[in-house]
């Protein structure tokens, strides 16, 4: 999957199996080697981590100018969300201005 951002062709791939793969993990219960279940609550916490990570590594400015908050919030809403939505792009879309 590919998507056209600012007249450039983005790779969507990567990004669609990864929040897939989380929300099949969550929705169907699914348990890491020490028995722990995926939750909503895991994935919260350890995008929590990730997230702060990526801030301590660029800065505030750098992290606020690459929308990595959106970017969050859209991975949190296609992964964790009730029903699968068919593509990340699509509510994404909606993030562009």
């Amino acid at each position: 999957g590919a998507a056209a951002l600012f007249d450039l062709m983005e790779d969507a791939a990567t990004a669609e199996i990864s929040r897939s793969q989380v929300w099949q993990w969550v929705h169907n219960q699914a348990a890491l080697e020490d028995g722990t279940t995926i939750t909503s609550e895991m994935v919260h916490s350890m995008t929590d981590q990730e997230v702060a990570a990526i801030r301590a590594e660029l800065g505030d400015r750098a992290f606020k100018e690459w929308r990595f908050d959106e970017a969050r919030q859209l991975f949190e809403q296609v992964a964790l969300a009730d029903e699968f939505v068919e593509f990340l792009t699509l509510p994404a879309y909606q993030l562009i201005d």
